[in-house]
């Protein structure tokens, strides 16, 4: 059985960012060309907000998963409450 490797919280935020900013470069080609890396991690890990920060594989998952409708309707309920922007 392979041990699982351990990774730091460094490698496991330069992870995330480098996924965050694969998924804006995929927005970008849809024609939102102002969606950046940060943008992205702010609305997956929004739903963090409760429950804490989850497993890796989940993580990844939302990230890669994440669609431009969704993404929207974040931007739109953070601009509502005012949460967003300022």
């Amino acid at each position: 059985m392979m041990a699982e490797e351990e990774i730091n919280e460094q490698e496991l935020m330069k992870a995330i960012d480098q996924l965050c900013l694969s998924k804006a470069e995929e927005f970008h080609l849809f024609g939102y060309e102002h969606v950046t890396a940060d943008d992205i991690w702010e609305c997956v890990s929004s739903k963090y907000k409760k429950g804490g920060i989850p497993p890796i594989h989940r993580l990844v998952n939302d990230i890669l998963t994440l669609k431009a409708t969704a993404f929207m309707n974040y931007l739109t309920l953070s601009a509502f409450r005012g949460s967003r922007f300022e």
